[in-house]
C-alpha cells in the first residue's frame, strides 16, 4: 500500500540496544526496541545474552560469546551507524571489554549505561567480577548512567536512605568512573523508584553544575517489569534525536509515567508495561 510517506536516512534518527533478551517480552532488548519506536527512533539491537524469563523470574541464561558479540557490534557501527547506544544487561567481564573496545573503536556517542544486576524478581543478572569491569571499562564512556538505589549502593559503597545520600552516592560514583581526559563527567541518574524519594529521580552532572531533582508520580501499579530497561532507552532515543540530557531525561520519565498509568495487567507475576499506549490514546 502507498501512504505516500518517504522517510530518507537524513529524517531518521538511530539508537541500538546491547542488552540481553527477555523472551516474555517485557524487558531487555524487546523493550527497548518497543521503548526506542515508540519514540520516534529507528531501533537495533545486539544481543548479549538469552534468557529464559517471564513476570516470574529468569529460569535460564545463555550467553553469546565474545567473538559473536563482536561480530554483531561490526555489522551494526559498519552499515547503520547509531546516533545513541543504551546498554542493559551485560553479565560477564570478557563481554563487557568487549563492548567497551568496540564502542571506542567506532567512537560512539550518547551512550546510556544502565547497570543492569538484579532482576525485577530479585534474579541476579551480572556476575561479581564482571561489576569491577563494568566500572572502569564500560561506564566511563557513557554520557549517562542510570544506576537504581540497591545498584547505585553497590557501586558508590554508600548505603542509601535519603536524599542526601542519594546526592552523596551520585557524586561517588561520578567521580569513580569519570575520566581526566573526557569533555565533561558522566552524569548519573539515581532512580528513586526503590522506597526512597517515592518516584523521585537525582541527576548529577558535574562541573560545577547544581544536582537537579525529577519530581515524579509514583502510579499504583504493582507490573513494573521493565521499567529500568523503558526509562534507559527513552533517555537514548531523546540523545539521538539531539535532545540535551536534563531535558531528555525529563522527556523519558514522562513517557515511563504514561507506560505505567495505562495500567496493562498481564503475566502472573509482576506485568510488563504498555510501551505503546499512545497508539491507544490516538485510537
Amino acid at each position: 500500500m502507498d501512504n505516500g510517506l518517504t522517510i530518507s536516512g537524513k529524517d531518521m534518527h538511530t539508537a541500538l540496544t546491547i542488552a540481553g533478551s527477555d523472551c516474555s517480552g517485557g524487558a531487555g532488548i524487546q523493550a527497548d526496541i518497543k521503548t526506542m519506536t515508540m519514540n520516534g527512533v529507528y531501533a537495533m539491537s545486539v544481543i548479549t545474552a538469552l534468557t529464559a524469563q517471564n513476570t516470574t523470574g529468569v529460569t535460564g541464561i545463555m550467553e553469546v560469546s565474545p567473538e559473536f558479540l563482536r561480530q554483531q557490534l561490526d555489522a551494526v557501527f559498519t552499515d547503520i551507524f547509531p546516533d545513541a547506544v543504551k546498554i542493559g544487561m551485560v553479565s560477564s567481564p570478557e563481554l563487557i571489554e568487549v563492548i567497551a573496545e568496540r564502542l571506542t573503536f567506532y567512537n560512539a556517542k550518547n551512550i546510556v549505561v544502565d547497570p543492569v544486576m538484579v532482576a525485577t524478581s530479585g534474579a541476579k543478572l551480572i556476575s561479581d567480577d564482571a561489576v569491577e569491569v563494568l566500572i572502569n571499562k564500560l561506564m566511563p564512556l557513557a554520557t549517562v548512567v542510570t544506576p537504581n538505589i540497591p545498584e547505585a549502593e553497590i557501586l558508590s559503597g554508600t548505603k542509601i536512605q535519603s536524599e542526601d545520600d542519594m546526592r552523596e552516592a551520585a557524586k561517588k560514583i561520578s567521580e569513580k568512573i569519570s575520566r581526566e581526559d573526557a569533555e565533561e563527567p558522566v552524569a548519573v541518574l539515581i532512580k528513586g523508584g526503590h522506597s526512597i524519594c517515592d518516584a523521585n529521580d537525582l541527576l548529577y552532572q558535574g562541573g560545577g553544575l547544581p544536582f537537579m531533582n525529577y519530581r515524579g508520580e509514583r502510579i499504583d501499579n504493582p507490573n513494573t517489569h521493565g521499567t529500568g530497561c523503558t526509562l534507559s532507552s527513552a533517555i537514548a532515543s531523546m540523545l539521538a534525536i539531539g535532545v540535551p540530557t536534563f531535558d531528555a531525561i525529563s522527556e523519558a520519565k514522562t513517557y515511563l509515567t504514561g507506560a505505567l498509568r495505562a495500567g496493562l495487567d498481564l503475566g502472573k507475576g509482576s506485568g510488563p508495561l504498555m510501551h505503546n499506549y499512545t497508539l491507544y490514546e490516538k485510537a
